[in-house]
């Protein structure tokens, strides 16, 4: 069942938290099928130091359905729609595998952090902007947004 499954992946996360120090994962106290994760940004891109938060909501046939993941944190990259934080990722689509975890999705959005897919924008000012090789405006719209939304506000 979804529920045994989503167990399984919880004692998973609570041994992984020292070997995957990037991304912390955590279950709702009431609701297994609630989930958030602060993923640190990757090094060496915009959203380095950055800490994002995700929400999770896991549907009842997982794991044969992918979870619905979106930032809560707000982002500029071409793939995040700004405004709702809904992530284009083909495994929370057409590509999901029941051997996909919570954890490995995690991984996977910090991927592509990394390497932005402009050619399928939900945020289309951040796609335009990498599509025409303004590589430097969107670095510096990205950790903007970073520096604003992401980063531990200091005092």
């Amino acid at each position: 069942s979804s529920r045994a499954r989503l167990f399984k992946e919880y004692k998973e996360v609570q041994r992984e938290k020292v070997a995957d120090p990037d991304i912390q994962l955590v279950c709702d106290d009431t609701n297994i099928f609630k989930w958030t994760a602060l993923i640190k940004g990757p090094s060496e891109t915009p959203y380095e130091g950055g800490v994002f938060q995700l929400a999770f909501a896991v549907p009842e046939p997982y794991p044969l359905q992918p979870p619905q993941v979106r930032f809560l944190t707000k982002i500029f990259h071409p793939n995040v729609h700004f405004k709702t934080g809904e992530i284009c990722l083909d495994i929370l689509k057409n590509a999901w595998s029941p051997a996909w975890t919570l954890q490995s999705v995690c991984r996977a959005i910090i991927a592509l952090m990394a390497h932005p897919e402009p050619d399928s924008p939900l945020n289309c000012d951040s796609g335009n902007l990498l599509r025409s090789g303004d590589v430097r405006g969107f670095n510096s719209m990205a950790s903007m947004y970073t520096r604003l939304a992401a980063m531990p506000k200091k005092g």
